[in-house]
């Protein structure tokens, strides 16, 4: 039974395999090329039985599009619906980005592991985010701050190509401003108004001061990053189980059925997205 993946031992209220209607609510433009959608579902038993764990994954259903995994970024106590943070990429990313309130898509799921709350709690957090990777880790961040008081300091190091391409600015701005939390940020490139760090995010660790000894490492981003960022914590001293990251792949049944995103004998949408670097490790080709 501790095989088994946390989709499918919880209590299923909703039908997580068929797309339920949820009409947007709000869009926020983060940068560019990415929007934060804040949708509800139209059905209203849904709407109150709907839960998730940070970390976790729904499948967007766009008609005559098809369907996408998207990372919820919102925390599971926010309470003002599911938010979905969404770069444009292809047909049906564009297509969702032309959309305004009002209209609907459709959401199955929510899919995946998460991350491991119960682990988290009593320790400091190192959260490490590059590019839309940061949205992953919003929604367990988030999720600290409404539990504040059963987690330790928090440090948040994020990453992005040029300064237009940051993320949740807003949010960034905030949480540093919370009690016993740093954010620190960089960019690849930086412009005229840029006074910032430049350079990769790893250059961010060794300014940080950071005690392996009792912090939790959570990591989301471009594969080569994170390469880069756990070969370095391991050169810290952090032990392999307490780098948590999560791994890239192209899902798209969500219940290990297709086998698209296999890796070895494990799903990355039904054992993942989230997994120790132990774990990784003994994964072919992956990082």
């Amino acid at each position: 039974m501790e095989d088994r993946p946390q989709t499918l031992v919880r209590k299923m209220v909703a039908n997580i395999y068929q797309p339920h209607p949820a009409s947007i609510q709000a869009v926020k433009e983060e940068t560019g090329d990415i929007k934060t959608l804040t949708l509800v579902f139209k059905d209203q038993e849904i709407q109150g039985s709907f839960s998730f764990r940070p970390g976790q994954f729904v499948l967007v259903s766009v008609f005559n599009c098809g369907e996408a995994p998207i990372s919820i970024s919102s925390s599971p106590t926010f309470s003002e619906g599911l938010q979905l943070s969404i770069k444009e990429m292809g047909l049906l990313t564009g297509e969702i980005h032309r959309y305004t309130e009002g209209e609907e898509v459709g959401l199955r799921g929510p899919y995946g592991n998460g991350f491991p709350l119960d682990e988290l709690c009593g320790h400091n957090l190192l959260f490490v985010g590059g590019g839309i990777g940061l949205a992953p880790l919003r929604s367990l961040i988030e999720y600290v701050f409404s539990k504040r008081s059963e987690f330790g300091r928090v440090t948040v190091l994020y990453g992005a190509r040029t300064p237009r391409d940051i993320v949740f600015k807003d949010d960034l701005a905030a949480w540093d401003r919370e009690k016993d939390v740093r954010v620190m940020i960089t960019v690849d490139r930086g412009d005229s108004e840029w006074k910032g760090d430049i350079g990769p995010v790893t250059h961010l660790l060794k300014r940080a001061t950071i005690y392996p000894s009792n912090t939790k490492t959570i990591i989301c981003g471009p594969p080569v990053m994170i390469s880069y960022v756990v070969f370095d914590l391991l050169k810290m001293g952090f032990a392999e189980d307490e780098i948590i990251s999560t791994l890239e792949r192209h899902m798209k049944c969500g219940v290990g059925k297709c086998g698209h995103c296999s890796i070895g004998s494990k799903f990355t949408c039904m054992h993942g997205p989230v997994f120790t670097y132990r774990q990784i490790k003994e994964f072919p080709s992956v990082l």
